[in-house]
């Protein structure tokens, strides 16, 4: 017999969203997150420490035995909804999922632990565009040391310790001081990419790379479609509000019926997002066997509607949203770089057709 998943939010993810929502208004102004990509030093390390050690959000997955909080995707997907909001420049997506679902497939009790603190940053060295279950480039390991090249790694700049599949199978824990890391150049410069370079790097194996990074994947594309969802809502509701103020022929920009209209379409729009999203999130949690459907929806249907979203808010804020000082312009630049996150959704849409058995004659 099927249950019916109960989407909605409980009191206490509402609880966890206020709580998130309140300390990020006090860590990421808007103008201070732009100023922050200019300043070459990307992560926000207060605001970081804020939320991983001061309300141990860093460890919502990791069981309460290795020092977490034994939550689930569910309330993860509700911080994600607000760092997508606020577009945080924090390793939360790369680090308290990606990686600690790695390790969570692994044998690295010690690691899951300093990840759970929040004192080190976790990174999975696997390109930010490679889909679950997509091939990933490995690196080469002679005499126990690693050798090799890996491009297109996540917050890998601002990580304590980097999660590197070999070519022997194996899932190797690498320290970052004992690797070659060159920033890339990166359109979300809120989430920078780097090139990782190992020479003769000293690693421990920590387990076998194909499960781990299979489940660290999936994590990041479902729980991706949580930041998408919040992007969307912020462009609206930021849009909705601006075209409220202005005024054109003395009445308010927004009375007038074809903006009504294209509002109404994103509106739409960001409420099924919100019900994939919140699938997702809903199937990781559970476990469900349906977990990979709901996985590969929600990214075939999130991706697109958050650049659409965003694309709207830049277009219909008119002259002002064209500047640099105005954020629509990190939405916009996260949602077009989330869109190939963890696989584009045309990807996403052929896994899924894959999975339900609808394939193209």
């Amino acid at each position: 017999m099927t249950t019916q998943p109960d989407l909605l939010y409980s009191e206490e993810e509402e609880a966890l969203r206020a709580a998130v929502r309140d300390l990020l208004a006090d860590h990421c102004d808007p103008a201070d997150v732009i100023a922050r990509t200019e300043s070459g030093a990307p992560h926000d390390r207060e605001a970081w420490k804020a939320l991983a050690e001061g309300m141990g959000l860093a460890g919502l997955l990791v069981p309460e035995a290795l020092g977490g909080q034994g939550a689930t995707h569910r309330e993860a997907a509700v911080v994600l909804e607000e760092l997508g909001r606020a577009v945080a420049p924090v390793p939360y997506l790369t680090s308290a999922v990606v990686a600690t679902e790695a390790l969570l497939a692994s044998d690295a009790d010690d690691l899951l632990t300093e990840l759970a603190s929040g004192r080190r940053i976790g990174a999975l060295a696997v390109a930010l565009n490679t889909a679950p279950g997509g091939a990933c480039r490995t690196v080469r390991i002679e005499n126990g040391v690693l050798h090799g090249e890996l491009t297109g790694i996540a917050d890998a700049v601002g990580a304590d310790v980097l999660l590197v599949p070999a070519e022997d199978g194996g899932l190797y824990a690498v320290d970052a001081d004992a690797v070659t890391i060159t920033p890339q150049v990166s359109l979300d410069l809120t989430r920078p990419v780097a090139k990782v370079v190992l020479d003769g790097t000293p690693a421990r194996r920590i387990g076998d790379a194909a499960p781990a990074v299979r489940r660290a994947l999936r994590a990041g594309a479902g729980l991706l479609a949580s930041e998408q969802l919040g992007l969307a809502e912020w462009s609206l509701t930021e849009t909705v509000r601006y075209l409220k103020e202005r005024k054109q022929f003395n009445r308010p920009v927004g009375g007038f019926q074809a903006l009504k209209h294209r509002l109404a379409q994103l509106w739409l729009e960001t409420v099924h997002t919100r019900a994939a999203a919140r699938n997702a999130a809903d199937a990781l949690a559970g476990g469900s066997a349906d977990a990979d459907v709901a996985v590969a929806l929600a990214q075939a249907y999130a991706a697109p509607v958050a650049v659409h979203a965003a694309e709207e808010a830049l277009q219909l804020h008119a002259g002002i949203g064209m500047t640099w000082e105005h954020p629509v312009h990190l939405y916009l630049k996260r949602a077009k770089a989330d869109s190939i996150a963890y696989g584009t959704a045309g990807s996403h849409r052929e896994a899924l057709a894959e999975l339900v058995d609808l394939q193209a004659p």
